[in-house]
């Protein structure tokens, strides 16, 4: 059996691209870059209170964001998709 051509990536071993590599994740009002491409956005609580986690994919790597929109929470902010 051959092996297959185009493996499932993998947010752990995949290397990200400079521009991601360059995001500063857990920290809120942190930039993204510019190939980022926004998706979907959801509602979770957290405590007492209501975040935005918005998804969004990198259009050179594929790697995929989430972004929590997050004001009690300075930690919040950018973070790789497992």
């Amino acid at each position: 059996m051959s092996p297959n051509p185009n493996p499932p990536t993998d947010p752990q071993t995949t290397p990200l691209c400079e521009p991601c590599a360059a995001v500063q994740q857990n920290w809120r009002r942190a930039p993204g870059h510019a190939e980022l491409v926004q998706g979907a956005n959801r509602k979770e609580t957290r405590g007492d209170k209501a975040v935005t986690i918005t998804r969004y994919r990198c259009d050179h790597c594929g790697t995929v964001w989430d972004y929590e929109n997050n004001k009690a929470n300075q930690h919040a902010g950018w973070s790789v998709v497992a």
